[in-house]
């Protein structure tokens, strides 16, 4: 295995990692023709420098967003082959970065700053001595009210043909000019983290997976009927994260957005084979959808359950099990509060400006309208807990609640189902395991089937 790992290189390493996880075809219809090879960031002078290379020849749009600073730099859908090394790490004035694809046809960088900064420079580079296209940018600290009105303005476009340099009064420190060709070596950051030793997502082993326990429930309630019409029920699945947000990063380096996607798409299938539901997936690929977007995809296909899948990370890495979590103003406890607040950032991580929100949206304002919708959300988590108890490992206080936005449809039962954690070792395999995430699927087809069972029962008195 690691001879074979060693022969793959840095070409393939990031492709296989999706490959093993997701276990799924190619979208051979919306395969990107460009495709980036390698991202750096170097601070010299004044400046911090941001490079990408590509393949082909392609226009991006530049623009900043303040709360956090960021720098947002869209380009056509690409692919991403970059070398197996992690990401740049804080220098000069950025902070870290995500990339992925935002929206059908697009993908995004989102670069957090440490502060205000200004675009000094934004140029591309032409393949030039065995180098591909380059995007520079370069990266200027500014003050808070230059950075302000900015914001005003329009996205820069920047192409092998336009250039942009911003004028000296736009900027507070000094606009650097274009280099030569290109940046070398030297002057790219050199301090990276060392790649972790632990092999990246492989397949799990054939002997390995041993045969999901009988379930408990022998005497399985009735199923439950179609609705009078012969309409299947409708239940939307919502794989968390994706795109350009990667969601939480286990300790191999596996992303939990391919996770919550094998995860979800192994519940439609199982969900759909009964021939009592359709199932609904929110995104069934790799692509970015914004919160309130997920919550009106379910109401758009008249959803008669919401189910968000996800899987956590914690400093304490001792902790591992699955939980589900329903809509409250009031956290459980300050794990499940500090959980709601990172993954309701979803917005922010993508570069979205939620300064033209509702602020109930803008602040994660949460009114459930309907204290019916909320009772059956809860009652749907019981029965789930009930299922997970007997097919997986699960976290103690299973049931718990928290102000997740993608919780906040008043008139659709809603869950969220943490799967595990991935700052877990035990956990990260047994989420890579497709027969694990089996045996989580097979506990909630379980848990819809006695849920809609007793929704039925309750109907007909």
């Amino acid at each position: 295995m690691h001879n074979m790992w060693g022969k793959l290189g840095r070409l393939w390493l990031p492709l296989l990692v999706v490959a093993c996880v997701v276990a799924a075809a190619p979208d051979r219809a919306s395969a990107a023709s460009a495709v980036v090879s390698d991202m750096r960031v170097g601070a010299y002078a004044q400046a911090t420098r941001v490079v990408f290379e590509f393949s082909d020849k392609l226009e991006f749009t530049v623009f900043t967003l303040a709360n956090p600073y960021r720098v947002v730099i869209d380009m056509p859908e690409v692919g991403w082959r970059l070398p197996p090394r992690p990401l740049p790490k804080r220098t000069g004035l950025f902070d870290k970065l995500r990339y992925g694809r935002y929206k059908v046809g697009q993908s995004r960088v989102v670069l957090d700053m440490v502060k205000p900064v200004a675009i000094a420079n934004a140029f591309v580079l032409k393949p030039e001595s065995g180098l591909p296209h380059r995007l520079v940018l370069d990266l200027v600290a500014t003050t808070e009210s230059a950075f302000a009105s900015r914001l005003k303005g329009p996205a820069l476009r920047v192409t092998a043909e336009r250039s942009y340099s911003a004028p000296p009064s736009k900027v507070a420190a000094p606009v650097l000019t274009p280099p030569e060709p290109v940046m070398s070596i030297a002057e790219v950051v050199a301090s990276l983290r060392k790649p972790s030793a632990e092999p990246a997502e492989a397949p799990a082993q054939s002997g390995s997976t041993a045969a999901a326990p009988a379930s408990q429930f022998r005497l399985a309630p009735r199923k439950p009927a179609l609705r009078p019409s012969g309409e299947k029920r409708v239940v939307v699945i919502d794989p968390g994260h994706g795109g350009v947000d990667p969601g939480t990063i286990g300790r191999s380096g596996v992303y939990e957005k391919h996770i919550t996607l094998a995860l979800s798409r192994e519940l439609k299938r199982r969900l759909e084979a009964t021939g009592r539901y359709r199932a609904v997936l929110t995104r069934s690929r790799d692509i970015f959808i914004r919160l309130r977007d997920r919550v009106q995809i379910a109401r758009d296909a008249g959803a008669d359950l919401f189910i968000s899948v996800h899987a956590d990370t914690i400093k304490n890495r001792a902790i591992s099990g699955a939980s589900v979590y329903t809509l409250s103003e009031r956290a459980s406890d300050k794990e499940a509060a500090a959980l709601a607040e990172k993954e309701n950032k979803a917005d922010l991580i993508a570069g979205i400006d939620l300064s033209h929100e509702s602020p109930e949206v803008a602040n994660i304002l949460i009114d459930l309208a309907q204290r019916e919708s909320m009772n059956q959300s809860s009652n749907f988590a019981s029965i789930l807990v009930r299922r997970l108890k007997h097919r997986a490992r699960v976290l103690r206080n299973t049931h718990r609640f928290a102000g997740f936005a993608v919780l906040k449809a008043p008139d659709v039962p809603s869950v969220l189902l943490e799967s595990g954690f991935l700052s877990n070792r035990a956990d990260e395999k047994r989420l890579r395991s497709k027969a694990y995430r089996t045996k989580i699927a097979t506990a909630a087809v379980e848990a819809v089937d006695a849920y809609f069972v007793e929704v039925e029962e309750a109907t007909s008195r």
